[in-house]
């Protein structure tokens, strides 16, 4: 039996997304100075855009240690957030934003370019807007796309509830 290290994990998943970057060398050094680096979408991967809300909402909580172990209960890949824009991005196989449907949230596809946090930015960082609440595992080791449909279907539908109830206490 082969046991890889959580650190060999993240390096080589850390050399697959690289293949998403114009330019490896320069990806590194954004990752080193900024912990995000431009990657572009549709090749390797896409990336579901999900308004924090909808995830909030279906974690039902917005605590950090809420969302890391509902989004790894929830989802089967990684999930970054990134805290400028109030989304979360889980990474989906690049077929995926051929046919998304699903409301409230766009998947990323070809000649889109997404800043991605360092797969060592694994928890909120001061230097960095964006990181991972669910670390990539490995190479291409993606979310299913029913999953993160489930997921933002689930989110919408407790929110609706919750902003139903709030208009009934008015």
């Amino acid at each position: 039996m082969l046991v890889h290290s959580r650190r060999d994990r993240e390096a080589a998943a850390e050399t697959w997304l690289l293949l998403a970057a114009a330019d490896k060398r320069q990806a590194r050094e954004e990752w080193k100075t900024y912990g995000v680096a431009l990657l572009r979408c549709g090749g390797l991967f896409s990336a579901v855009r999900i308004p924090a809300a909808i995830v909030h909402a279906a974690a039902g909580t917005t605590e950090r240690e809420g969302l890391v172990a509902f989004l790894t209960e929830a989802l089967d890949g990684p999930v970054f957030f990134d805290g400028s824009g109030q989304h979360f991005y889980a990474l989906t196989p690049h077929s995926a934003a051929r046919f998304w449907k699903v409301p409230d949230t766009e998947c990323l596809g070809s000649d889109f370019y997404l800043g991605v946090p360092a797969t060592s930015v694994t928890e909120p960082d001061p230097c960095c807007a964006a990181w991972w609440v669910v670390p990539m595992d490995g190479p291409a080791a993606l979310n299913t796309p029913a999953n993160v449909a489930l997921l933002v279907q689930a989110g919408r539908s407790l929110a609706a509830v919750a902003e139903a109830g709030e208009g009934q206490d008015a």
